[in-house]
């Protein structure tokens, strides 16, 4: 068969294509043949026969394991690209079968996933109950790599990352401020930002903050490793607000978004502005440049340049 008619009539099963990515998940066939419930001779064929349609070897196979080639490492990259769509395609269809028009999905920082949704999505799905939404948090760098590889309908990033490519509309501020317990000794404010107080003198105290892998983590991270300086964490929490009665505590210092500071003012903590420029940023409203959104996802989008065009905040 010549080959420009076989690269048109060659069909690749997603089951296939789950069992390839489990060998690369679990390092052996053997392994991700159990976990695919198949016997390792039914699992060695059937990933055989995948060379055999795509034209190419994909793993190098040893006795420690089995390891991609590059074929392999590029089919990979289109199989986790494709098995999220068909996830994403059979729980939207999953929806029309309940009733349902759609599922939006959102990817977000820290600021938009804590704070600044939450009370917009409420009055959203509220006017809109025949849309589901999907809401996952991650650091904008990472927002946007999945808004791009397709797996998102919308992203919600802060300001100093490369939106090049995409659709973006700016939508609210976004402040850092510092996050201090009340009636203890502080560092001392920049002398040119009056009431306010640099990044790099809070690194001389404990810290109070979320999970090493949230976005406002990986953010806070990079800034301090900037001026060659690692945060010293006494504790890492899951919230906010959990970050919030643990500096009241005395614990430590922390860096939250302001809205989330003003939710404990008149308690035991006390914010102050960053002098940093980068802690004044504004989150973008992020999609891709396509015309063929789905119509529940649009929904969304619209609704949330409404709500900022009516002056929210996070």
């Amino acid at each position: 068969m010549p080959a420009a008619l076989k690269a048109l009539t060659y069909r690749v099963n997603p089951f296939d294509l789950r069992l390839f990515t489990a060998v690369l998940e679990h390092g052996t066939i053997t392994a991700a043949a159990q976990a695919a419930h198949l016997s390792l001779a039914a699992a060695s064929a059937r990933i055989k026969a995948l060379e055999d349609a795509v034209g190419a070897r994909l793993l190098e196979r040893a006795k420690t394991g089995a390891t991609p080639t590059d074929a392999g490492r590029a089919l990979a990259r289109h199989a986790h690209r494709v098995l999220t769509e068909l996830e994403a395609l059979h729980l939207e269809m999953a929806g029309f079968g309940h009733g349902l028009r759609g599922t939006v999905r959102v990817l977000g920082n820290t600021a938009a996933v804590a704070e600044a949704l939450p009370p917009l999505l409420g009055h959203f799905l509220k006017a809109h109950p025949d849309i589901d939404v999907q809401l996952q948090e991650m650091s904008s760098d990472l927002v946007l790599e999945g808004l791009r590889r397709g797996t998102a309908d919308i992203g919600i990033v802060a300001d100093y990352v490369d939106s090049s490519g995409l659709r973006v509309h700016p939508w609210i501020d976004d402040q850092l401020v510092a996050l201090l317990p009340r009636g203890r000794a502080t560092v001392k404010p920049d002398t040119r930002a009056p009431r306010a107080m640099r990044f790099a003198d809070l690194l001389d105290r404990d810290f109070v903050g979320l999970g090493a892998e949230n976005g406002l983590s990986r953010f806070l991270h990079r800034q301090a490793g900037l001026g060659g300086r690692v945060p010293h964490h006494r504790v890492r929490v899951s919230s906010l607000d959990a970050v919030a009665r643990i500096v009241a505590a005395g614990v430590g210092v922390a860096v939250v978004p302001r809205c989330a500071a003003e939710r404990w003012r008149g308690a035991a903590v006390r914010a102050v502005p960053l002098a940093d420029a980068w802690s004044h940023r504004r989150l973008l409203l992020c999609t891709r440049d396509e015309g063929g959104r789905a119509v529940a996802a649009q929904a969304l989008v619209d609704f949330l340049k409404a709500s900022n065009a009516q002056g929210a905040q996070p």
